[in-house]
């Protein structure tokens, strides 16, 4: 598995967390050049936190984005369920999805997707923005934790 989660869910992190860290009305033009996110895909991934309510904007000179509320009380559970619709690890436990798997009842591995699910949505919804904020690279020398195959 690549990954659960696309560019979309990955960009609405950083770019909240970039409207975390800076007081006030915030270009959206500049947090694509800080986050390097193209600036119209950026505008599909505010939207998405603009529809949820995440964030408010302001047309004109000295508008932008900020945030409704303070770093510390959005998830990063919320906000991933926001942009992606959902945080099931297959498509077969999304219960957004219309066609569920005929196999789901019989299947031998559906049990440890829903586990993941759970312990990934847990995990998730423990940490906020703010802990983003706070200590971005938490500590951590490089973007591979995987052991290689």
């Amino acid at each position: 598995m690549a990954g659960m989660f696309s560019t979309k869910g990955m960009y609405a992190l950083r770019a909240m967390a970039d409207l975390a860290a800076h007081d006030g009305w915030v270009s959206l033009g500049d947090v694509a050049r800080r986050q390097h996110i193209s600036r119209k895909y950026l505008e599909q991934v505010i939207s998405l936190m603009h529809k949820a309510g995440y964030v408010e904007s302001q047309r004109g000179k000295g508008g932008g984005y900020k945030l409704t509320r303070k770093p510390e009380d959005y998830t990063l559970g919320e906000l991933l369920r926001a942009a992606e619709g959902s945080l099931a690890p297959v498509s077969c436990l999304d219960c957004t999805n219309e066609t569920l798997c005929p196999q789901l009842d019989s299947c031998p591995t559906v049990s440890v997707w829903r586990d993941l699910g759970r312990v990934t949505a847990g995990y998730l919804d423990s940490k906020t923005l703010a802990d983003l904020v706070r200590d971005p690279a938490d500590g951590e020398k490089g973007p591979c934790t995987a052991k290689p195959m």
